[in-house]
Parts: structure tokens; sequence; C-alpha cells
């Protein structure tokens, strides 16, 4: 039998509820093989003095390698890439293979407040990676440090900042406003031409960790399948939302999304 196959370049996050962890749970109930090459471990935690361990870029060039020759990926995502090394030579990857469906999550900060992009790789990876991408899917932080603005705190801001970052070469631009808390949880997608807002209900929740980095998987999932860019967004839009209303508390600060909701819950 066949199946669509994703690859996921991203980080390690060792609570399980982000990065490489997130992406291969939403690709699993979405019925794709998933693939992953870990660019960093992040495991922060009170004990140990170092939490962040970025890997070396010729394993990083050998796990991206290793999915193409041995399955080769419909679709890629990528995720926290940290350093500019690291996002000059997956940049570079990317444009060898040839890969059609490319997502950049722009990866900056995690949910427990970790530097997840090093300031100096910002100007890498406005330049070189987003140029790749079929769809980038910055949130509105993500979105301000890019453009080097206020951070956007309106629908109408939302807009403009769509606007300016498909001038970086993505095909399409997906601005999140998950974190604008007076309005519903409002996206905004751009494809050069229309605006399409996605709206969905606001849960009063604060365990959403894994969010962003499930709904990038969730929309490169769908691309993989041959769907188009906006159905895949919206597939996501509802399996992240799902996720979100019924996410996970362990009872130790900021939980997980919950990647199974979808399936179990949604109708």
């Amino acid at each position: 039998m066949s199946i669509s196959r994703v690859l996921t370049i991203a980080g390690s996050a060792a609570q399980g509820s982000a990065g490489i962890q997130a992406d291969l749970k939403t690709f699993q109930e979405l019925d794709v093989y998933g693939m992953s090459a870990v660019t960093a471990i992040v495991a922060n935690n009170s004990t140990t003095e170092q939490g962040i361990f970025t890997q070396p870029l010729k394993a990083i060039e050998a796990q991206i390698h290793a999915s193409f020759e041995h399955v080769e990926p419909q679709a890629l995502k990528t995720g926290m890439l940290f350093t500019e090394e690291i996002i000059d030579r997956t940049s570079e990857l990317i444009s060898y293979y040839g890969i059609k469906n490319v997502v950049v999550d722009p990866v900056m900060i995690g949910k427990m407040g970790s530097q997840l992009l090093q300031d100096e790789a910002i100007e890498a990876l406005r330049k070189h990676l987003l140029p790749t991408a079929t769809i980038i899917t910055p949130n509105l932080e993500e979105a301000a440090r890019l453009l080097n603005v206020p951070t956007p705190d309106s629908p109408s801001a939302m807009e403009k900042a769509a606007r300016e970052l498909y001038g970086t070469g993505a095909q399409y631009v997906l601005v999140k406003g998950g974190s604008l808390k007076k309005y519903p949880a409002i996206d905004i997608l751009y494809d050069g031409e229309e605006m399409v807002y996605l709206q969905s209900e606001r849960f009063p929740t604060i365990h959403t960790s894994g969010a962003g980095c499930t709904y990038s998987a969730a929309i490169a999932a769908e691309l993989a399948k041959g769907k188009p860019v906006e159905e895949a967004v919206r597939t996501a839009k509802a399996f992240v939302t799902t996720a979100i209303k019924y996410a996970l508390d362990f009872n130790k600060g900021i939980g997980s999304t919950y990647h199974a909701a979808y399936r179990k819950y949604h109708s």
C-alpha cells in the first residue's frame, strides 16, 4: 500500500508537547507517514545548567538526506532551526531536492519562554528560508520580529503584516491571531490577492503548548495528500482548535494541546 509522506525539520521537545513530538503525533493522526530531522534538543529544567543542545550540522544534513533517499517526502515543514548555519543549509537542501510543498513555521519563542531562534539568525530566515516556502505560519510576535514592527493588535494590523510578509517570497502567508485576546481566534490567509479570514471559538485555557507546531504540521500533512493550500489550512485550523479545546493539564504549569482530540471529538 502507499501513503502520503511528510518530513519535519525541527527541534525535539523533551516534554512531548511541541516540536518533533507534536509534529509526529499530528502526522499519525492525519494518516500520513512522518519522518524527522532533529535540529536541537530542548530540555529546559531546573536541575541542569543547560537546556538547549544544538545538533551538529553534519547530523542534520544526514537526517534530511536519509529521509529523501529512503522514503522521499511529498511535503516538509520546518520548525525550530535556531542558528544561521542551520537555516542556510536547510534552505539549500530544500532547493536541492526541489520539494514543492514547504511549510515554514518561523519558530522564535517557546510557550515556556525559551528563545528558539538566535537573534542573528532572523535575517537568514527572512532572506533564505521564507522564499522557499509554499506557506509561512507566523504568530503575531513572530510577524512583528520578521518585519521589525510593533506586534499587530487588530485584524487590520494583521492584514498589513500579511501583505508585507508576502513580499518575502512565500506563496502564502498565514498570520495567526491566537494571542489577540479581544477577538475570537482569528487567522488570516493571504495569497497576494485575497485575504481569507479563518475564525474559531476562543477557549479559556493556558494549556496551548505545541499549538503552533501542530497547526503547521497539520498543514504539511494535508499538502502532502495533494490538498489545495486553503483547504489544507482549514483542516489544520479545525485540527488545532479541537486539540486546544480538549487540551491536557498535567498540573505543572502550561499543559499540552491534545493531538488525538480531532479524531475522538471532531464531528
